[in-house]
């Protein structure tokens, strides 16, 4: 098939860029990036899939466009604060974007031809470190710590076998003190039963542990 009659089928079908790569990331979001291929794509949009082609001229373009939509719902550091309450920002809005998009977790850093949303946000968080005082290498670092603090929570709270404070009291109560005895596990069993009585929510470590590597880079920069 020419371009041109790929492009009327395309037409017909009543396709653009952007719906083909809204619905790549829908398909994501429901079964997994692995699940997706070009074939899939184009029966959910009713589409030959020859005529995707017209739009993204394969699966690694396909992915850099889906991932720039990820990057576009992350919240950018605002540039009216503090560089820390910035990227406090920025960190909780990525963790809440890749909560929605988990299959993205592995993909975020994996793009060679990054997308305009992709360079944007790279951008602002590079400056919002910069006018912060961190020099050039120090602000490398600082990113980089920040994005695989980010990534690997997302990762492992995307892996957890629950979701909210009740649901762990519910697990902890029920399956995980049953497999600890206190003569075997001391320490296992006085944590799960301390942490039920608490009211203990998972959710929480995530700010936790975002404030110790924060405050852990504010003594790096040289303020301005």
């Amino acid at each position: 098939m020419s371009a041109r009659e790929r492009r009327q089928v395309a037409s017909d079908a009543g396709l653009s860029k952007k719906r083909v790569v809204v619905e790549a990331v829908r398909l994501a979001d429901l079964e997994g990036v692995g699940e997706l291929s070009m074939r899939r794509l184009a029966r959910a949009l009713g589409a030959g899939a020859m005529s995707l082609y017209y739009y993204v001229a394969s699966k690694e373009e396909l992915l850099d466009a889906m991932i720039d939509v990820v990057f576009e719902e992350i919240e950018l550091p605002p540039e009216e604060t503090d560089w820390q309450s910035a990227m406090r920002r920025r960190a909780v809005s990525a963790r809440q974007v890749l909560a929605r998009h988990p299959w993205a977790i592995g993909l975020m850093e994996s793009r060679t031809s990054p997308g305009p949303a992709n360079l944007r946000h790279r951008e602002a968080v590079t400056a919002c470190l910069r006018r912060a005082g961190f020099p050039v290498l120090m602000a490398t670092h600082a990113n980089w710590l920040l994005d695989s603090y980010v990534y690997g929570f997302a990762l492992q709270e995307a892996s957890l076998p629950f979701d909210t404070a009740d649901e762990f009291a519910d697990m902890a109560k029920d399956v995980f003190l049953p497999q600890l005895p206190p003569d075997e596990f001391p320490y296992l069993n006085e944590s799960a039963a301390v942490l039920v009585a608490a009211g203990f929510d998972p959710a929480e470590e995530f700010i936790f542990g975002l404030n110790l590597v924060l405050a852990a880079l504010e003594p790096l920069r040289v303020p301005t």
